[in-house]
């Protein structure tokens, strides 16, 4: 089959962009011929991709976007192919890989009346109902459960078009495939003492997965607790703001800010829990890439993944509403008691020998050709 794949960006460090990627070569490697519709490429290009930049200019994202999808479309029309499949919401898809939240929800619960009156709203909502509307024929690859219930409450999706996906984490993240000794020696290169408390978060957009209250949950724990906190923050923002209110909160020495990177399961390796208290999140696959590193996990409800540190009793999941409260609590009682530690990173590993977290490229690969039908 020739499949076309259509994402607004490619950047190496994006849980949805690690997604795309490693279902688009798992189509390949079924041998189908994959093209891919860009507004821009960061990183390596894979010589097996069909990598077709779209050319589109805009002052404003809503606007690329749109010119983004309306040259796509003209250029199908000329080089057809045999599945459209998008990454992000657009007309025209065949299926439809949803990594985000929905949003309709999303304006409901925080926006007012006169940001529906805008040309933002307009556009993303009207490129998400030419998703889920009834009369459209586009399928949708879930990652959670969670997710469906919102699209069906204000698109009446019908059901037999959600096709749940499991997880797809790449199994050189798993915590039997890390270098031996690769915690003491990140710990060295990085000059953090051997008997630091490392915590660790990791992802783009730090407003969104809560850095902030992160930070804040740092600056309540008891004096020497928090002297022995080294805290990582590893994602492609600008940090400034942050590294403010570190400074404001008065641990600014013990908080680092990174910027994307390809060695994370090292700073896995080394941490003793990952922290991830997102505002909003539709799956959150750091939270599984933790798993099965072995490594504990605070996070809120509202992720789509949380459920899974629950089952796995592999950390804590803080309900919703958020308390910042709460936050502080968990992270308090993580850290004074190794034992529980100890414990929690026991129970991720066996839940990484025991669950499928990996074969999502796979299965959706098969979806998409028509060889699964779910």
């Amino acid at each position: 089959m020739n499949i076309a794949f259509c994402l607004y960006k490619y950047f190496p460090f994006g849980g949805l962009q690690r997604d795309f990627l490693s279902i688009a070569q798992a189509c390949v490697r079924q041998g189908h011929r994959v093209r891919v519709y860009v507004l821009s490429w960061q990183g390596e290009e894979p010589e097996n991709l069909e990598i077709i930049l779209v050319p589109t200019v805009g002052i404003s994202n809503n606007t690329r976007h749109q010119r983004y999808s309306e040259w796509v479309q003209h250029h199908l029309q000329l080089h057809p192919a045999d599945r459209v499949v998008g990454f992000n919401k657009m007309p025209g898809l065949d299926f439809y890989y949803a990594a985000d939240v929905c949003y309709a929800e999303k304006v409901e619960q925080e926006k007012g009346f006169f940001y529906r009156l805008t040309p933002r709203y307009k556009h993303y909502a009207a490129f998400e109902k030419a998703v889920f509307s009834p009369d459209v024929k586009t399928k949708m690859l879930m990652l959670t459960q969670r997710q469906i219930a919102d699209f069906k409450k204000h698109y009446g999706t019908q059901d037999a078009r959600f096709l749940i996906l499991p997880p797809g984490i790449a199994l050189d993240r798993k915590y039997d495939q890390q270098t031996p000794g690769v915690r003491q020696t990140f710990r060295h290169v990085q000059n953090i003492p051997e008997n630091a408390l490392v915590l660790l978060q990791v992802g783009s957009d730090f407003k969104r997965k809560g850095v902030e209250r992160s930070l804040r949950a740092v600056a309540s724990l008891p004096e020497d607790l928090r002297k022995k906190v080294v805290f990582l923050v590893v994602g492609q923002d600008k940090p400034d703001r942050y590294q403010t209110l570190a400074g404001q909160l008065g641990i600014d020495k013990q908080v680092r800010f990174f910027a994307g990177r390809s060695d994370v399961p090292d700073f896995m390796a080394a941490a003793d829990v990952l922290l991830h208290p997102a505002h909003q999140e539709a799956a959150g696959i750091v939270l599984l890439e933790a798993i099965t590193a072995g490594l504990p996990v605070i996070v809120t409800e509202v992720c789509g993944y949380a459920f899974h540190i629950d089952k796995a009793q592999a950390g804590q999941v803080i309900a919703s509403p958020f308390s910042q409260e709460a936050l502080n609590a968990a992270l308090h009682k993580a850290l004074g008691q190794t034992e529980t530690l100890h414990h929690w990173s026991e129970n991720a590993r066996h839940y990484a020998d025991t669950e499928d977290l990996y074969s999502l490229p796979e299965k959706a690969a098969l979806l998409i050709s028509g060889q699964d039908r779910h």
